[in-house]
């Protein structure tokens, strides 16, 4: 009797893997390891059974903690886990297809993304592209309504609150939906400190990137983003909107006080240091702003033009870019600026062009963010047109906007795609990449 039940386990188990094996060769036919596939199954598993605070960061190899737990489950056969084999052997395989295979950073999750993609509405799809300011109240059925896929909050958000309230709220929040949010800050260090300006949060405010190299070079640098990820890990942020990967010495920028202050070299191996240990630490990074900010004015109330080569870019502001890119960053964040080597008519973060030289010259495959489209340099340019929808066409994947511009800005893009401006297929696609990352993430 005993022999039976195990041959009947081990045929389960044979078909499951083979239903892994071949869902996962839809995107790497030519590069599948069983092995890695039975380890990312047991590691998807163990990601669900797993609280936020466990799981949220992003590990790039296969948890060998899931492994040991899938080895010891073998080694103590139930009724209960033939029963759990089964149900996975039972699900639908879906052959993502080919179009959307990249080989990018989150590939790894792209068969888990396509298949929950799979059973998503167009309103469900769009929100997801959605990084709300927190409406002034009931911020869970205002994300649930819009189906949004994260808030972005600011100071006033953590005002004259403990750090055990801020968990509270915000594990509330991700975990209210169908689809987890993603939490999102500013916490560039220096004039741009939304969480470590609050002395219940922080026993100091960061420093800016610019105070720490001068006061202790790249070591003060490292151990500034260390620390920076733990607190803002430890209380649930899921992205940072930094670091600043502008290049600018002159005091008169706009964007001095804000940059490293230093030559491109050095500027490149700080942003490498900043992306890997904040991940490291469980923190996404943003490389902002795309494609280098330069000595262009503020943005926020009108619009600037830039006037360097493309030669001279490549030579100094996209280096930094292309270390962030190397050290696997997660998202970009494109400027406002009109880069006129690029386009001469759009803001860069309304450009086409822009985007597709971030995608196909520079080889990014994460998720490109838009600076905040309420900016005035943004409404002289769309008109009479919605700045989501001009976000959209032009390749954003996540829109910040503030709350009170949020339905309008769904319906404005729904009804862009229905009227067949913005094709569907973007659509899915955006949505794919962002549900790769949050199930590369450990959020799904």
């Amino acid at each position: 009797m005993n022999t039976k039940k195990t041959r009947i386990r081990s045929a389960i188990a044979l078909f499951a893997l083979s239903a892994v094996i071949l869902s996962s060769a839809a995107c790497k036919s030519e590069r599948v390891d069983p092995k890695k596939v039975t380890a990312k199954a047991s590691e998807n598993t163990s990601v669900s059974e797993t609280s936020k605070s466990e799981s949220s960061v992003w590990h790039p190899s296969t948890s060998s903690a899931a492994s040991e737990k899938e080895s010891k489950a073998s080694e103590e056969p139930s009724v209960q886990q033939s029963s759990e084999v089964s149900q996975v052997s039972v699900n639908p395989m879906f052959d993502v297809p080919p179009e959307y295979c990249d080989d990018g950073i989150f590939s790894d999750y792209y068969v888990d993304a396509y298949r929950y993609l799979s059973t998503m509405t167009l309103d469900e799809k769009i929100g997801q592209m959605i990084l709300s300011s927190l409406p002034a109240e009931d911020e869970i059925e205002f994300a649930r309504e819009n189906h949004i896929g994260g808030f972005l909050l600011f100071s006033n958000d953590f005002a004259y609150k403990s750090k055990d309230q801020v968990i509270s709220q915000i594990s509330s929040l991700v975990i209210s939906q169908k689809i987890p949010l993603c939490i999102a800050v500013d916490e560039e260090g220096g004039d741009v400190v939304r969480i470590s300006s609050k002395k219940e949060l922080s026993p100091h405010e960061f420093m800016s990137p610019r105070e720490l190299y001068k006061n202790g070079g790249m070591a003060y640098i490292q151990s500034d983003a260390d620390e920076k990820a733990t607190l803002l890990h430890e209380l649930g942020i899921d992205v940072n909107l930094a670091p600043v990967c502008d290049i600018s010495t002159n005091k008169s920028d706009f964007m001095y006080s804000r940059s490293l202050g230093e030559d491109t070299k050095t500027t490149a191996e700080y942003v490498k240091i900043v992306t890997e240990l904040s991940q490291k630490r469980g923190v996404s990074v943003t490389l902002k702003h795309f494609p280098g900010y330069g000595s262009n004015r503020d943005t926020h109330n009108s619009s600037s033009v830039d006037t360097r080569t493309l030669d001279d870019l490549k030579k100094n502001d996209l280096i930094p870019f292309e270390a962030g890119i190397k050290a696997g960053a997660h998202l970009v964040m494109v400027s406002h600026n009109i880069v006129n080597c690029l386009d001469e008519e759009k803001p860069a973060s309304l450009s086409e062009n822009v985007h597709k030289y971030l995608r196909e010259d520079m080889g990014f495959t994460g998720l490109i963010i838009t600076d905040d489209l309420a900016m005035g340099a943004i409404s002289k340019y769309t008109g009479s047109e919605s700045p989501a929808v001009a976000a959209v066409m032009a390749g954003n994947d996540i829109l910040i906007i503030n709350s009170s511009m949020t339905e309008s800005s769904l319906s404005s893009i729904k009804a862009a795609v229905q009227s067949g401006k913005i094709t569907e297929d973007q659509i899915n696609r955006t949505a794919f990449r962002i549900l790769a990352w949050k199930h590369a993430r450990g959020m799904m």
